[in-house]
C-alpha cells in the first residue's frame, strides 16, 4: 500500500510560506515513508480544486494507492490520520478529524513557539468542517467526479466534493481527533462576485444532496468544462 501526501501549494505571503514549511515537516515526520508532493494546477489564480486534482494525478503517476490531501496551513494528528489511511480501502472519503481548531494570530505564534495546539487561543472551533485534509483512493476521487474546478478563489469546493462523495461513493467517514489551522490574513473575498458565484454553484450541489443521478449531471458539467 503506497501512500502519497499532497499539499496544494503556490508560494505566497511570508506567513503562508512559513506555514507550508512547518506543515510539510510535520507530515514528513508523521509519514516518513510516503511520497511527498506539492501540486499547483497552474491556473492564473491559484485553484485549490484544480491543484488537488493535479495532486491526485501526480500521486497516481507515482504509483500511490492512497492519497492524503493536506492544505499548507493545516496540521493533522497522527493517530486519526493513520486510522484513516488504514481504512481507506473501503473506497469512500475519509476525514482524519472530528474537530476543527482555528488558531488565532497569537495562538499560532504560541504553537509555532512550542505550545500544544490545544492550549493555544483560537478564533474558531467547531465540528462541521469538511476540508483541510482529505484521505481517499485515487480511483474513488475520480468516481466522485474529482473536485469542481469551476470553484475559483476561496470557498465552497470542499463542501461540494463532500456532497458528491457521500452520494456517489457512500457516506464519508470521520475519525475522532482534531486538525489545527494556522492563522494567516484572510483571503476569502467575502461578498465578491466570485465568492457569490462559488456559493451559487455550491447550492446546486446542496439541492442535489442524496440524489446520485442529479449529482452525476452536475459532475458531468464540471468534467466537460475542464476537459
Amino acid at each position: 500500500m503506497r501512500v502519497a501526501v499532497v499539499i496544494p501549494w503556490r508560494p505566497g505571503t511570508p506567513e503562508r510560506n512559513a506555514h507550508h514549511q512547518y506543515v510539510q515537516a510535520h507530515l514528513r515526520q508523521l509519514l516518513p515513508d510516503a511520497i511527498h508532493l506539492d501540486a499547483d494546477s497552474g491556473h492564473r489564480q491559484f485553484s485549490r480544486a484544480g491543484s488537488r486534482n493535479e495532486g491526485i494525478r501526480q500521486a497516481e503517476a507515482a504509483g500511490a494507492d492512497i492519497v492524503v490531501l493536506c492544505d499548507a496551513d493545516t496540521l493533522p494528528e497522527g493517530e486519526p490520520l493513520l486510522a484513516a489511511i488504514a481504512d481507506t480501502e473501503d473506497g469512500v472519503l475519509h476525514l482524519p478529524y472530528s474537530w476543527y481548531r482555528g488558531l488565532s494570530r497569537d495562538g499560532t505564534q504560541a504553537h509555532l513557539a512550542g505550545a500544544p495546539a490545544a492550549d493555544c487561543p483560537t478564533d474558531l472551533a467547531h465540528e462541521w468542517a469538511t476540508g483541510g485534509i482529505l484521505v481517499i483512493r485515487p480511483d474513488a476521487w475520480w468516481r466522485a467526479g474529482g473536485m469542481d474546478e469551476r470553484f475559483e478563489g476561496w470557498g465552497f469546493e470542499d463542501a461540494a466534493f463532500r456532497i458528491a462523495s457521500d452520494a456517489l461513493l457512500g457516506p464519508t467517514v470521520r475519525h475522532a481527533g482534531a486538525i489545527t489551522h494556522l492563522w494567516h490574513p484572510q483571503e476569502s473575498g467575502l461578498g465578491s462576485p466570485q465568492h457569490v458565484a462559488n456559493g451559487q454553484l455550491c447550492q446546486r450541489y446542496v439541492d442535489a444532496t442524496g440524489k446520485p443521478d442529479d449529482l452525476r449531471k452536475v459532475v458531468a458539467e464540471h468534467a466537460h468544462a475542464t476537459a
